[in-house]
């Protein structure tokens, strides 16, 4: 056989996404991804410390916290902060998402992509369904939250450019 051959057998992976050998716990990717995954920890547990996406977490979670400092300091009238804040709201959204698409994949899916070469299997428990249960919870209530602010800055800004040009 070729390597072009080996390359586009069904069921192949490319050479540069190997899966490792050891075993991936789907609990523990979901509450990695719910605890700590603004800062990428769960990329970095599934796809090693060369994860690119992993990555933009760690840089969306540092521009937003800069954008948010710059949001409080002029009283959410700052463009650049809004600009800053939203990589930062994507990645921690991202994060309570990919929380909940880990912690319901079911896990004989998990364990063909995740943990194929190690002959063990995922069993789920209640504690899945917990971190599902707050990622959904805590997720809805920052985007529900993050969206009143934006929209109430929004109309304070038309009301205020109303007041200029009718005096």
């Amino acid at each position: 056989m070729t390597s072009s051959s080996v390359a586009t057998q069904p069921g192949s992976k490319p050479a540069g996404k190997q899966a490792p050998p050891y075993f991936r716990s789907k609990t523990l990717t979901a509450a990695l991804a719910f605890l700590f995954g603004s800062i990428g920890l769960h990329r970095f547990y599934l796809y090693g410390i060369r994860d690119k996406y992993g990555w933009a977490h760690i840089v969306g979670i540092i521009l937003g916290a800069f954008g948010y400092l710059l949001l409080k300091e002029t009283e959410r009238t700052s463009m650049l902060g809004w600009v800053l804040a939203f990589p930062g709201a994507i990645s921690l959204l991202a994060a309570f998402l990919s929380a909940i698409v880990y912690g319901l994949r079911p896990d004989a899916k998990w364990d063909t992509q995740f943990n194929a070469h190690t002959g063990r299997n995922s069993r789920s428990g209640w504690t899945i369904i917990f971190v599902v249960i707050f990622s959904l919870l805590i997720g809805a209530f920052l985007l529900m939250t993050g969206l009143a602010l934006t929209f109430q800055t929004y109309f304070e800004s038309q009301i205020e450019a109303a007041k200029t040009l009718s005096q």
